[in-house]
């Protein structure tokens, strides 16, 4: 018996999914997934583009305001989080649809992930002790000499993924590259429509994001920075910009600026950059989906819209026990 369908709609940062996401739910009689590595936290609201309290009472999101910012949240935990959602979704008789761009996080619910060590505070620690004598930079070279694949596909300032690529070696000897292609996990409960939404011009993408971020900065969101740092737990902590949540673009770049560390104008200047380079590497990601269909969200609105119809059609037979390929990737 075939698997029910379901949606993903990915795309880099500021493309338009959460909207569109929307949209389908309502004329589909769907709910949305986030597959979004920053809406997990708790009050990562205005630098998130956090779905608003209108729009998740008008559909029900998933996977949204799961943890508070200083708690973990692995990619693990996230697909079988996500994997449980969807089932729940399909229980109901409604369409999942996966919206968001955290690449990690797609990868793991549909394509499992590595069963590698787990995380080691000690060896953490001690990395985070030579990248601030040595530089990020230099732990970059040093993981192209044992790992070459993984340095290729990491950038020299992404001091999480160089972290972790050392770690796995310095605990196993093996590069996270070898243990990457041996990724297992639990199937998921359907199959999926993968669809891309970007530009194809980016500077329209680049255009996209200047102007998102400025209306970030009018809805208040250095106010909401400035809410977070005071709280408890992560005024007390030790490195707060070393957790994930404060890792996501524009939150470090605000918390620095709030430090006295930058100007107004350079601090935006920054998080604009940081964010236009969070939407190469998703789309560098996406690239390697070779399952998914492109589409960009200003011109090609009317072959997406036919995709969605045939879909809809092949889903609407699924939901009620009909036969029909469709047109999903297995």
């Amino acid at each position: 018996m075939a698997r029910p369908p379901a949606i993903a709609l990915m795309g880099p940062t500021a493309s338009g999914k959460s909207a569109l996401a929307l949209e389908w739910a309502e004329r589909f009689d769907g709910e949305i997934v986030s597959v979004d590595s920053a809406l997990v936290y708790r009050s990562l609201d205005i630098g998130a583009a956090k779905p608003t309290r209108e729009e998740q009472a008008r559909v029900r999101h998933h996977l949204v305001d799961v943890r508070d910012p200083w708690q973990p949240y692995s990619a693990a935990e996230f697909a079988q989080d996500a994997r449980a959602a969807v089932a729940g979704i399909l229980a109901r008789g409604k369409l999942p649809i996966l919206a968001g761009g955290t690449g990690l996080y797609f990868r793991a619910l549909l394509h499992g992930l590595a069963d590698m060590p787990a995380a080691d505070p000690a060896m953490r620690a001690q990395l985070e002790r030579e990248a601030a004598g040595r530089g990020w930079a230099a732990l970059h070279a040093e993981l192209a000499t044992v790992d070459p694949a993984a340095a290729a596909r990491i950038h020299a300032t992404d001091a999480q993924r160089i972290q972790r690529a050392l770690e796995v070696w310095r605990l196993s000897g093996r590069p996270i590259s070898e243990w990457q292609r041996q990724r297992r996990g639990a199937r998921l409960p359907a199959r999926v429509l993968q669809l891309v939404l970007a530009p194809r011009d980016r500077s329209t993408l680049h255009e996209r994001i200047e102007r998102r971020f400025d209306g970030m900065l009018e809805q208040g969101f250095l106010d909401e920075v400035r809410a977070l740092r005071a709280r408890p737990a992560l005024a007390a902590h030790p490195a707060p910009l070393e957790l994930p949540a404060l890792r996501a673009v524009g939150y470090r770049q605000a918390w620095e600026h709030l430090d006295g560390l930058t100007d107004a104008a350079t601090f935006r200047d920054r998080a604009i950059f940081a964010t236009r380079q969070l939407a190469k590497r998703q789309i560098t990601w996406l690239r390697g989906e070779l399952g998914a269909r492109w589409f960009d969200p200003e011109c090609d609105r009317g072959p997406l819209e036919q995709a969605l119809a045939a879909f809809a059609v092949t889903s609407a037979g699924r939901r009620h026990g009909e036969g029909g390929s469709g047109d999903a990737a297995p």
